[in-house]
């Protein structure tokens, strides 16, 4: 259930109590609610916490017009999970070998492949790549790390998992977007609007929340680019899977064909029919829920995570949080926790056990099974994750 804050040109819906949430994301919240463009409230789910001019779990509706930096940088970024005609007793005692094997075939952190693979050469939306709004340079530099990345993790909070449910079957669950060349088609149209809105005199109380007006040729080319690097996050996250199933099946020397499949952004805007108009839906953390629809809500390294199916709330737009959100910021996790919580918060778990993931324990995230307790209205749960094997960037 929502609780309202109502201090903007339209109200905003949180559904945490509001004590909860950080003053500085609910001045975020007011900020972004008094924008011109905004239709009827701003949904926030309640894995909210603070980002770059928008909030991070917010569900932001729109007239007219978009706002780049409410997408945010890694445009696409998601979920992709598959359930697997496996279970624990078919796994190897030791996962370190497998472990290695999916290592050794997707490059993590800022790492890109030597060559372009196969599977991503093979994506059709190259042949737009051409009409990006990249600058003639930019357009033809950024291509070959375009290329070489399709089909790597990345850093910070992506990663890819193997989980068992409670029933103790096998599923591998991933979480990665657009890369660099979605980062840089963002930063090209951020500073665009930002431009914008000074040329124009029009103030913002943040800069980040500059917006791009729909029927003029910035909007034209940031839509364009927005759905081709959506789609190279989707096709990014497919190569993985392939390249992680790859690895079981050299692992366990068997064919493997998945049960189940789903494919969920979560930084991402597309144009959706919300209470009789057509608007554009960005939502920065959130997935859409609509009516049976599935979901994944992972939570922190070492724990747990969700699949879940949608209620289709049309006060949330049909949306749910995309994970547990972060209680302490980066440079504060790796302040309050040490090796020895990594081990202790890691225990059981096949992965990386070193300082360079302290920012990524369990402490570091809100309960993911509070949040889901207050977004019972939004989804409802249809299998319970554990992580048993964990590689991060």
């Amino acid at each position: 259930m929502y609780h309202v804050m109502d201090k903007g040109r339209v109200p905003v819906k949180v559904w945490s109590p509001l004590h909860d949430v950080e003053s500085e994301a609910l001045t975020q919240l007011t900020n972004l609610s008094n924008l011109p463009c905004m239709f009827r409230h701003v949904a926030v789910m309640p894995d909210v916490h603070v980002g770059k001019g928008a909030t991070v779990g917010s569900v932001i509706a729109t007239h007219g017009a978009i706002i780049p930096a409410a997408v945010g940088v890694d445009i696409g970024c998601g979920m992709d999970a598959v359930k697997l005609p496996l279970f624990a007793s078919d796994l190897p005692e030791s996962l370190s070998a497998l472990r290695s094997g999916i290592e050794s075939l997707i490059p993590v952190g800022q790492t890109k492949r030597d060559t372009p693979s196969k599977m991503g050469q093979a994506w059709p939306g190259w042949l737009a790549y051409k009409h990006l709004g990249f600058s003639p340079h930019d357009l033809a530099d950024k291509r070959s790390t375009a290329e070489r990345q399709m089909g790597t993790l990345g850093g910070g909070n992506h990663f890819i998992e193997l989980c068992l449910d409670e029933a103790q079957q096998v599923w591998v669950i991933l979480h990665s977007g657009s890369r660099n060349v979605g980062k840089s088609l963002a930063d090209v149209h951020i500073d665009k609007a930002r431009g914008l809105m000074r040329q124009y005199m029009i103030s913002l109380p943040d800069p980040d929340l500059a917006y791009l007006a729909e029927g003029t040729p910035e909007f034209a080319q940031y839509w364009a680019d927005l759905q081709w690097a959506q789609a190279y996050a989707k096709h990014n996250r497919s190569v993985m899977m392939n390249y992680v199933l790859c690895a079981l099946m050299i692992t366990l020397v068997k064919p493997l064909e998945p049960e189940l499949t789903i494919s969920c952004h979560h930084n991402y805007a597309e144009r959706e029919h919300h209470f009789n108009h057509n608007v554009i839906v960005t939502r920065k953390g959130a997935v859409r829920a609509r009516e049976g629809e599935y979901g994944v809500i992972p939570g922190a390294m070492g724990s747990f995570s969700y699949i879940v199916r949608g209620l289709g709330n049309p006060e949330s737009f049909m949306s749910c949080s995309h994970g547990a959100g972060r209680r302490f910021s980066r440079t504060e996790a790796k302040k309050r926790f040490t090796l020895a919580d990594v081990a202790e918060q890691t225990a059981g778990v096949e992965c990386r056990k070193d300082s360079g993931v302290i920012d990524e324990l369990r402490g570091a995230y809100k309960d993911l099974d509070e949040v889901m307790h207050n977004q019972n209205d939004l989804v409802t749960i249809e299998a319970k994750l554990t992580n048993i094997l964990c590689v991060k960037g």
